[in-house]
């Protein structure tokens, strides 16, 4: 599969479009170069089989979107679920805020390992014979401390500290209500969004980077670590055929944007200070699309933040003192 790097042409050749007349629904699919992709959203992203429902698949599942959760999530919060009730304890004695927010979030942790476990008994029983309706108390149980670490986890940060991501949080919640084909459609909606996000945050950098002479040919370096970002996001890694490409890609063009300086010599009226705070926003757009990429959900809250970075470094562009025949 080829790998062409431009967040204008990413997958935008006459291959992904649509016939004369008519528009791509989303949904749809198409095998190019021998694999298969689906259409949401306006982006065409790599499409992987759903699993057969079954309790196994879906037990799976569930343990891989828990261990990848607490991943993306702030550190100490992964508390084993045999500590349910002291965690609990915890939370309601607390009473200074910010300590209780933390509390908050170990509890979460508790209940999302409770449920697994408890989900993972389930699948024990069921392989022995022994038949467990939904309306069985284990499985009531489980969903209810599904429920109630969904709720908790509003108070869970990125471990970037940013922000939460409810999304993200709430996956394993979402893998056990519902059929596991449903699931992967809502991973891909939500892997277009995070496609999206990553070209708006790219984009955003550019337009602050492309007036100034010392950063003209910053575009190719962001350009390439985004489309790479969006090949990430979409490739699991059990998919071996890919994930050997698309990773080395990955960290090796972040690694170029992170150790991408400009050019402070082509350009002396720019302030030693300015040119500074670029190369921090350069690094700040690395790490953005990063957290994206790896959680493969939206971060709005985190994008807001570097939107008004970006907005900030563009006005003081513009008060830089230069000779009338090099203004910009």
């Amino acid at each position: 599969m080829d790998f062409p790097q431009s967040t204008i042409t990413f997958r935008s050749g006459p291959e992904w479009q649509p016939a004369a007349g008519q528009q791509i629904q989303n949904g749809t699919r198409r095998i190019i170069e021998d694999q298969e992709f689906v259409f949401y959203d306006d982006y065409w992203i790599r499409y992987y089989q759903p699993p057969a429902e079954t309790m196994e698949a879906k037990k799976n599942l569930i343990e891989s979107l828990t261990r990848r959760t607490f991943h993306h999530t702030e550190h100490g919060i992964n508390t084993p679920g045999q500590y349910l009730q002291q965690a609990r304890e915890s939370y309601d004695s607390q009473t200074d805020p910010r300590k209780k927010r933390v509390n908050g979030a170990m509890l979460a942790g508790a209940l999302f390992n409770r449920a697994t476990d408890i989900f993972r008994t389930i699948v024990d029983l069921t392989s022995k014979g022994v038949e467990v309706s939904n309306d069985n108390e284990l499985m009531q149980e489980c969903g209810q401390c599904f429920k109630e670490a969904l709720e908790l986890g509003r108070q869970v940060k990125h471990y970037s500290g940013q922000e939460g991501i409810d999304e993200l949080w709430g996956e394993p919640f979402r893998a056990f209500s519902v059929p596991i084909e449903t699931f992967y459609e809502s991973r891909f909606i939500k892997i277009a969004q995070a496609m999206r996000n990553i070209d708006n945050i790219a984009n955003n950098l550019k337009e602050v980077l492309l007036p100034l002479p010392a950063f003209h040919d910053a575009a190719q370096y962001i350009d390439q670590y985004a489309d790479a970002a969006k090949y990430e996001c979409e490739t699991m890694r059990s998919d071996a055929s890919n994930n050997f490409t698309v990773w080395p890609m990955f960290v090796s063009s972040g690694e170029e944007l992170s150790e991408y300086a400009g050019h402070p010599y082509i350009d002396p009226a720019m302030p030693t200070w300015l040119h500074s705070s670029v190369l921090k926003l350069v690094f700040d757009c690395k790490s953005l699309i990063e957290w994206v990429a790896l959680a493969r959900v939206p971060m709005p809250a985190s994008t807001e933040l570097f939107n008004v970075a970006c907005t900030e470094v563009s006005k003081a562009t513009l008060d830089i003192k230069r000779p009338k025949q090099q203004q910009l």
